[in-house]
């Protein structure tokens, strides 16, 4: 509890100090720019150096606390003030991982666009949600998704990653628990998450799910277990450090706020469904799955809704209809795929398994039109 307060002291003043460093570039002149992001940085340092000679090792004492707060809030000031100045300057690296990442996500959509589906529009939502790239969708479409309340699922974000990263994880299962298995299982899972987000052009929601995934795993691996909140911190403080100017964006802040309010909001609303004396039907009860689906979709919309509303004065009325027909299917329709792509690559891919992706993607849209159409109908 005191590591997880401790870390708190140190991601969200390091947050704050990015945020206030964003809002204070858009307004100061370069030349005051240059200066207060001089000054911040040598705070830092100073303050830095304060708290390494200060007393108390064995514990964090509480001015040593407030110390570290405003340390990192001058190291977020500093970053985001220095990122703003330095645009334009540098050049972006293109090494030979962002290569292979490029190419082989031309590959992935080549193979999509051969897999034989026979109903037009299937082979777009796939490349859509394995990819990002929507330009093959029609315009219905994508105003169905956006009238049922479901972009999210079209955007890619960490919903995405963390669903082919869950069936990896599966997958590996297999190769055991030993020391050597857990190694290699990690370097497969991390890895691929690691690549899978270059391959989709590295955008906020997703960087913050890898990062995520990088920490969590690592932790585990370590046998250093972390609260999830503590995790989603470290992703925070490090996404920012990396790239302050991602704050500005929807998805960045969408992202996180969606996570805020599972890891907040959620735990308490799944418990006030009663739990069952046996453990087998706590699992198995089908009425609790439906609760805790349902809670987690409004513990997300909680915190994204007033975002949401700011930004586009929309509210999908239906959010819970949707989100609990359609992230289920979105599942499904993705481990099928994968393996569809998988086996078609090789050129063994058998007609169901192709006929099969395609009613899971065709009963997602017909949902998402009756949705659409519900909440079309309300207001008239």
């Amino acid at each position: 509890m005191v590591e997880e307060r401790d870390f708190a002291g140190i991601g969200i003043p390091f947050a704050a100090g990015i945020a206030a460093g964003i809002i204070s570039s858009e307004t100061l002149t370069p030349s005051l720019a240059h200066c207060l992001a001089a000054l911040s940085c040598t705070a830092a340092a100073a303050m830095a150096v304060a708290m390494t000679a200060a007393p108390g090792k064995e514990r964090i004492e509480a001015p040593l606390r407030v110390l570290a707060s405003f340390t990192f809030l001058a190291c977020g000031f500093f970053c985001a003030l220095n990122s703003r100045i330095m645009q334009g300057i540098g050049t972006e690296l293109d090494g030979g991982i962002g290569s292979a990442a490029r190419r082989a996500c031309a590959i992935l959509k080549e193979t999509i666009d051969a897999i034989p589906y026979s109903k037009e529009g299937t082979g777009a939502l796939v490349k859509a949600l394995l990819t990002g790239d929507r330009s093959g969708l029609d315009r219905e479409t994508t105003a169905c998704f956006r009238a049922a309340g479901a972009s999210h699922i079209l955007a890619l974000s960490g919903l995405h990653l963390g669903l082919l990263h869950l069936i990896l994880t599966k997958l590996t299962a297999p190769l055991g628990n030993s020391r050597k298995a857990r190694v290699a299982r990690y370097s497969l899972t991390v890895g691929f998450a690691g690549f899978y987000c270059l391959m989709t052009g590295a955008g906020p929601s997703i960087v913050r799910a890898f990062l995520f995934i990088l920490l969590s795993q690592t932790a585990a691996l370590l046998g250093r277990e972390k609260p999830p909140v503590l995790i989603l911190l470290g992703a925070l403080t490090i996404q920012l450090a990396l790239k302050p100017d991602v704050a500005t964006t929807l998805g960045f802040q969408l992202s996180y706020l969606a996570m805020v309010g599972i890891f907040t909001l959620y735990p308490a609303l799944e418990g006030i469904y009663p739990q069952p004396e046996r453990e087998l039907w706590r699992k198995m009860d089908p009425f609790r799955k439906i609760w805790n689906g349902a809670m987690l979709s409004l513990s997300c919309q909680v915190f994204t809704a007033p975002l949401v509303w700011f930004k586009f004065q929309t509210f999908p009325k239906f959010f819970l209809i949707t989100n609990m027909t359609a992230l289920p299917l979105t599942s499904a329709i993705m481990a099928v795929s994968a393996a569809t792509i998988a086996l078609s690559a090789l050129g063994i891919c058998p007609v169901s398994l192709v006929h099969l992706d395609e009613t899971l993607v065709q009963t997602l849209i017909s949902v998402l039109k009756t949705v659409a159409e519900l909440d079309s109908s309300s207001w008239t």
